[in-house]
């Protein structure tokens, strides 16, 4: 059976609310850090037309996708042939101009200088930030959840503790730590802006991605997802959804 612990409330103000309020302070920190290592406007190139035209032509082909079953099947199939067309599809990319479009990206000393500014801000903070709080905190249990939990959160809640009996719902502080890193974009919402925030768990997933818009990537990855969808026209069955839908009604 699972130990019930007590929390001292020590803990509480010395552990949860300084660790807490730590990252969200180093967080705003590193946003203005970022801002401030960020090129001038006038260092910035300007955008490439053909590469913003090819970003359009992504979004308008990812809207057919996902919007598919509004249209009959043959305008579909038409729209489908027009994105998706071998030679003059326009989500087609000759070998070539990928191979110009990658070599370039990767021999623009401003692109890669700004992603190892971004890296940097991202990088250096977290890395001090989960030293400071794995030599200081390392072992402390600083908060319980308020609802029952399956085991398989034991390794994510409980991380640092290596004790099979306590309670999954209970939080060790280096959990806590990994917590607050990955879900204080609210926070920041409010704090700096919707467009300010800053988002840990994306930047950690786009750190080993590539720099720039990639061309093949793109429209490749659209084009393979236009091929494979089955389309499934909604008109035919809006009628059988509309008496669903007022039979619920009625029987309330």
């Amino acid at each position: 059976m699972a130990e019930e612990l007590v929390l001292d409330t020590a803990i509480r103000d010395w552990v949860l609310i300084p660790l807490s309020v730590v990252m969200v302070l180093i967080g705003v920190l590193r946003y203005f850090v970022s801002k401030l290592m960020r090129s001038p406007p006038s260092a910035s190139p300007s955008p490439d037309p053909k590469t913003v035209k090819e970003g359009q032509v992504v979004i308008r082909a990812r809207n057919l996708r996902t919007s598919s079953q509004f249209i009959p099947a043959k305008a579909f199939k038409a729209r489908k042939l027009y994105y998706t067309d071998g030679e003059r599809g326009l989500l087609h990319v000759p070998k070539e101009d990928a191979q110009k479009a990658q070599a370039a990206m990767f021999s623009d000393p401003n692109m890669a200088m700004d992603m190892m500014k971004k890296n940097l801000s991202m990088i250096v903070p977290q890395t001090l930030t989960f030293a400071w709080v794995n030599f200081f905190f390392s072992g402390f249990v600083a908060a319980k959840i308020p609802f029952p939990l399956t085991q398989r959160f034991r390794g994510m809640l409980q991380n640092g503790i290596d004790l099979s009996t306590v309670d999954v719902s209970y939080v060790s502080s280096r959990s806590w730590y990994f917590l607050n890193l990955f879900g204080l974009r609210g926070l920041f919402s409010l704090i700096l802006g919707e467009e300010n925030a800053t988002d840990d768990a994306q930047k950690m997933m786009q750190m080993g991605g590539g720099m720039g818009f990639n061309p093949a990537m793109s429209l490749g990855a659209e084009k393979d997802s236009l091929d494979i969808i089955q389309h499934d026209w909604a008109l035919p069955k809006m009628e059988h959804h509309a008496e669903e839908v007022l039979r619920k009604l009625l029987k309330k």
